[in-house]
């Protein structure tokens, strides 16, 4: 009996120990399992990191080099714009010395989106799990001696128009300017010498280009990408020897200097703006508008190029297709801009710092956006040399820099709004003479040494008429006063003041205080802000939107730029004044142009007839500053223009104060040629 208990208990312990030890080669079996899931996954997060050389150290011993492993799988990867890979695991099997890991693997391509079903084999080698690798694991389709291939189906960029259909950006050709080193002759030092002072490009990188490891004698070794319309600089680089030019795809301005901080340019795609739209379609050799319009009708006139990805044999014999997206073309964009007006008032500004706004003021379609000096938009698509663009941005005159984008001190062409707002809230009486002489003024002693004022006296009332006949600052600085801040301030705000305009291009917001604030500090802040100096800055295209409103009963027409069959104005703010207030204001408009004492009389044209406001900003920042510019306005529009359309110019120049014409009347002189 004794010996019976013991024999159940040594098979019982012998149970246990079998249990055990069981029971531990599950437990090592399941955690091997979980390295090995592990394994892959940290190997796809490799290749989602481009960290292809650690992803060599995943893989067991095969005959291919780390070098070419790389390759290989860089390549591929990269060459499809692979990214966002993610699998998921659906079984593992234990196999001899290892394991049968399946799983269905996603990715985003250039091609769109591909996902499969693959099997990855995990094997031990030295007592480390290690992933078996052939290329099937980068497509089960895909033997170590096939390749992938990509290929592209070019998409049509939407052109942007002008009114009448011109192109002012299209897809068109652009020459390539290259060099064949055989052909380059006996006097090959002086013809790359020559080559590079009409191309710009340096001798160093002309010279680095032929002497490349691919560089045949009767290889076309591009040097610099030019404008294919420049026939002159053609003509002289084909009389070197061994020069040709070939043409390609490119983007092309007809108005390249004329209109380029309206239009904009393209360029190749950076990293950062490709991290930015990944999922959107950007493959790395994509262009995207950098600048104006280009850039703000971006997802309208881009096309999603067609692309085609599959694998190829050793013979290139095509065996399996791996994704495919059709081409999308572009859609055209018809802007308002008339061009040839376009091109008139550039070639009138072209060496002046300033800017136009010319708009129809029923409708409000922007006719012209010209800002001065300029650069060429063609030269950022066939590529800036580098003193070029050094050139541009050290420029003092600031060719890069947008100015109907920004806001400046209006001056006295400021005036017609406070009265427009004064007799729209009824605080000023157009017909009370406010009765004061003279050409300086101060409200009391209060103010210390600090006088309101005005360029010339005048004889006749110090009423509404005269004040804006006459530009007298002293008149709108008395108004504003007996106006008081708060109406002044709300009745702006209702104006868009320190508001967006909707508009495809940003725009600075118009102010009446310091950094966009909200009160005007002082009584001659006050003062100075009537007739548009203090604190008061304008946007050139909200001011042609106020100005509008007298023309058209009191409201303020939107300025748009996309054109419109039906032309039929959009009110931006309806009875921004009241009627009756922006009548009378247009009635004295037109007597600053009609009447031979208006400071805008020398704007007159027979058979049309003209409101119009001079102005002059200055830029001091006290009597002492003799540094600062002074700005010369003039803004204006045409009433019932017979033959023709009807225009709103909202015009400025830079740096007037030692002009003998004056500012407003040297825009005047230019703004007479638009009716020639």
């Amino acid at each position: 009996m004794k010996n019976k208990k013991v024999l159940i208990g040594v098979i019982i312990a012998i149970v246990v120990i079998v249990i055990a030890i069981v029971a531990a080669v599950i437990i090592m079996g399941n955690k091997e399992q979980e390295e090995a899931k592990g394994l892959l996954n940290d190997y796809f997060s490799l290749i989602n990191n481009k960290s292809y050389e650690d992803l060599y150290s995943k893989v067991a011993s095969m005959n291919m080099s780390e070098e070419d492993f790389v390759t290989r799988n860089q390549n591929i990867y990269e060459g499809i714009d692979a990214s966002n890979i993610q699998i998921e695991i659906s079984n593992v099997e234990k196999v001899d010395n290892g394991y049968d890991i399946s799983y269905h693997e996603k990715m985003y391509t250039s091609a769109g989106e591909v996902d499969f079903d693959n099997t990855a084999n995990v094997v031990k080698e030295n007592k480390e799990l290690k992933l078996k690798w052939s290329s099937s694991m980068i497509f089960p389709q895909l033997g170590d001696t096939d390749k992938v291939r990509v290929s592209t189906i070019k998409a049509r960029r939407g052109s942007i128009l002008d009114r009448n259909n011109v192109p002012l950006a299209e897809d068109g050709d652009i020459a390539s300017v290259g060099i064949v080193p055989g052909k380059l002759g006996e006097n090959r030092e002086e013809s790359i010498s020559k080559i590079s002072e009409l191309t710009g490009v340096s001798v160093d990188y002309i010279n680095d280009s032929l002497n490349a490891s691919y560089v045949q004698d009767d290889t076309f070794v591009p040097v610099k990408k030019i404008v294919d319309s420049n026939a002159a600089l053609k003509e002289q680089l084909l009389t070197i020897p061994g020069v040709m030019i070939n043409k390609e795809d490119g983007r092309v301005y007809s108005l390249g200097q004329e209109a380029a901080h309206l239009i904009g340019y393209v360029q190749s795609i950076n990293a950062e703006e490709l991290e930015e739209h990944e999922g959107e379609g950007y493959t790395s050799t994509s262009l995207i508008g950098k600048s104006g319009l280009e850039l703000a009708y971006e997802d309208t006139l881009r096309g999603i190029d067609g692309t085609d990805i599959y694998i190829v044999d050793e013979n290139e014999n095509r065996i399996a297709s791996l994704a495919k997206q059709e081409q999308k073309d572009g859609q055209d964009v018809k802007l308002t801009i008339d061009s040839s007006l376009q091109k008139q008032v550039y070639d009138q500004m072209k060496d002046d710092k300033g800017f136009f706004v010319i708009m129809e003021p029923q409708t409000g379609e922007l006719l012209a956006l010209v800002s001065t000096p300029t650069y060429d938009s063609n030269d950022f698509v066939v590529g800036l040399t580098t003193d070029k663009w050094n050139s541009l941005n050290n420029d003092e005159a600031r060719p890069l820099f947008n100015r109907f984008t920004q806001k400046y001190c209006p001056g006295s062409t400021f005036k017609p709004v406070t009265g427009a707002i004064g007799l729209t809230t009824g605080t000023i009486d157009p017909n009370e003479d406010l009765g004061y002489t003279g050409t300086s003024w101060q409200k009391d002693s209060s103010w210390g040494n600090y006088n309101v004022t005005t360029l010339t006296g005048y004889s006749g009332p110090k009423n509404l008429l005269n004040g804006i006949l006459h530009s007298d600052n002293i008149y709108f600085a008395q108004s504003v006063l007996k106006m008081g801040a708060d109406t002044f301030t709300s009745s702006l705000d209702r104006l868009g003041f320190n508001q967006s305009l909707d508009f495809p291009l940003t725009l600075a917001k118009s102010q009446y205080a310091s950094n966009n604030g909200t009160t005007i500090e002082g009584e001659t802040k006050l003062a100075d802000s009537g007739y548009g100096q203090g604190d008061i800055l304008v946007n050139p295209i909200h001011m042609a939107a106020v100005y509008s409103a007298f023309a058209n009963d009191g409201n303020m027409i939107k300025p748009r730029i996309e054109y419109d069959e039906s032309k039929n104005g959009e009110i931006l703010i309806e009875n921004a004044f009241t009627k009756e207030a922006a009548d009378t204001i247009e009635n004295d408009l037109i007597q600053v142009v009609e009447s031979p004492e208006g400071t805008a009389n020398d704007m007159k044209i027979s058979g049309t007839t003209i409101a119009g406001k001079t102005g002059t900003a200055e830029l001091k920042t006290s009597s002492e500053d003799t540094e600062s510019g002074t700005l010369g306005w003039f803004d204006c529009y045409t009433i019932d223009r017979q033959n023709g359309t009807d225009m709103l110019i909202i015009s400025m120049v830079e740096n007037v104060q030692d002009n003998s014409d004056g500012g407003s009347h040297y825009l005047i002189k230019k703004i007479r040629t638009l009716f020639n």
